[in-house]
């Protein structure tokens, strides 16, 4: 072995130690998992949706005790569940209900995200302050936290990352993409003041679109909060927000907490809804309303296939273009809905050469010419400027721009605009005449003039 081969001259003391100690640690892993049997097949989910765990044994054959674990977990069945399914600690709470809890039946509800012991079944008697913990243990797979894939397993909280592996550090960014980089939203911020009054008893704060995430609104002032909503598929509907609590409103969770002297609103999101945030006057005085939340970037730039090539033989070229693409709708629409996003940059068309075996009737080409000699590159070309609108304090004038190709024999005729997208094309209005207009000065009277019939 490397370990005993002996020295030559010059050979350092310490990198013999060290083989000797890599040998020795290769040798005890090796022995270490020789004493245990194969790792078992994985065991049934223990949720069918909503990311449950899964676990493998394996059986010590040593005499003695074996270093290691003997079980193994993972996670399984990520997928979401139905809304109709409800809350996995909820459900193991509401098992209860049929258990007398010292000679009485309650109706029990879950509590969330003890931060002393998140994988305890702690459960709260509806109507009453009541809280027992009914289970040492939740189920595994349950959340350790309403905000959080964290999972109990076992009784205990095992981290557990977007990529839905234990032990994985990955987290979503603030669009809701795991391991992403924040690209595919944007953050929208900003204050509302109320200016209600007898004849304007309501008002709109802020539109929030489907899709968006962490919408946080803190209401100051004697005022009140209500949302109306809009679906996907065109259904209306409006929740007043009368008291506190956490409420489903179109499959979207909205916690709400009221106070005497202010309200705040959350929605962790995605909302599966347009939100409407409105305000309703209630009292003599207004009401301020800060609002946050990250909005997905639902029109985004879609670069197209190549179009056809320009020629069927002799060479030619093809160019690719890009369209305003829907996320929502999966749908093309029209190019002012992605201009709306500063962060969404129009990608530059593609060209290459396309064709270029010579054309049937010709003798050939002894050799391939760049395609942009003999068949030149479409330009745009535009008319001379009309006059300006005005002659002098500023005015416009405009101009016809479109794309022209020019052929082998110098012949110039207009084609689709798509072919001179590849640079940008000129502007088709422009200010003029931008001085000031001359204007009447009026200068002091002169001296008043006695006619000479009144002088004697």
């Amino acid at each position: 072995m490397e370990c005993c081969r002996r020295a030559t001259p010059g050979t350092p003391l310490l990198f013999l130690a060290f083989l000797l100690l890599s040998s020795r640690t290769a040798r005890s892993e090796e022995d270490r998992d020789g004493l245990w049997d194969a790792w078992g097949s994985w065991s049934e989910c223990s949720r069918t949706c909503g990311g449950g765990a899964s676990y493998s044994l394996r059986r010590c054959l040593s005499s003695k005790s074996c270093e290691g674990r003997n079980i193994r977990y993972r996670t399984c069945s990520n997928v979401d569940c139905p809304p109709e399914a409800g809350d996995f600690r909820a459900q193991q709470c509401s098992a209860h209900n049929d258990v007398k809890h010292h000679g009485q039946f309650y109706e029990w509800l879950p509590v969330s995200n003890d931060p002393d012991n998140p994988c305890s079944l702690k459960c709260q008697a509806k109507g009453t302050a009541l809280v027992v913990e009914l289970a040492p243990k939740v189920l595994d797979g349950t959340r350790c936290y309403t905000e959080s894939l964290d999972m109990c397993i076992s009784g205990l909280c095992q981290i557990v990352g977007c990529d839905h592996q234990l032990g994985s550090a990955t987290k979503e960014d603030n669009c809701g993409i795991c391991n992403g980089d924040g690209s595919t939203c944007r953050l929208v911020r900003g204050q509302y003041k109320s200016q209600l009054s007898a004849t304007k008893l309501d008002d709109t704060v802020v539109a929030v679109p489907y899709g968006s995430r962490h919408v946080r609104l803190v209401l100051k002032g004697p005022d009140h909060l209500y949302l109306e909503t809009k679906t996907l598929q065109g259904a209306k509907g409006e929740n007043s927000l009368s008291s506190t609590g956490t409420f489903l409103v179109d499959n979207s969770s909205v916690d709400f907490q009221k106070f005497p002297d202010k309200e705040i609103l959350k929605m962790a999101g995605p909302l599966t809804a347009d939100f409407i945030i409105k305000i309703r006057n209630s009292g003599p005085t207004d009401s301020t309303v800060q609002f946050i939340f990250y909005q997905p970037i639902i029109h985004r730039w879609r670069e197209t296939d190549f179009f056809p090539c320009s020629a069927t033989c002799g060479g030619g070229y093809q160019l690719t273009s890009a369209e305003c693409y829907d996320l929502r709708s999966n749908r093309v629409v029209a190019d002012q809905y992605c201009h709306y996003y500063p962060e969404n940059v129009k990608p530059k068309p593609k060209l290459q050469e396309c064709n270029l075996d010579p054309c049937p009737a010709s003798d050939g080409y002894k050799q391939i010419m760049p395609y942009d000699l003999y068949h030149p590159l479409p330009r745009w070309e535009a008319t001379p400027w009309t006059a300006c609108s005005s002659s002098c304090g500023g005015g416009i004038q405009s101009r016809a721009v479109s794309c022209v190709e020019e052929d082998i024999q110098g012949h110039v005729t207009s084609v689709e605009e798509w072919k001179c997208m590849y640079t940008p094309k000129m502007p088709i209005v422009q200010p003029c005449n931008i001085f000031d207009c001359p204007k009447w000065l009026a200068q002091e009277w002169s001296p008043v003039t006695v006619p000479s019939f009144f002088v004697h």
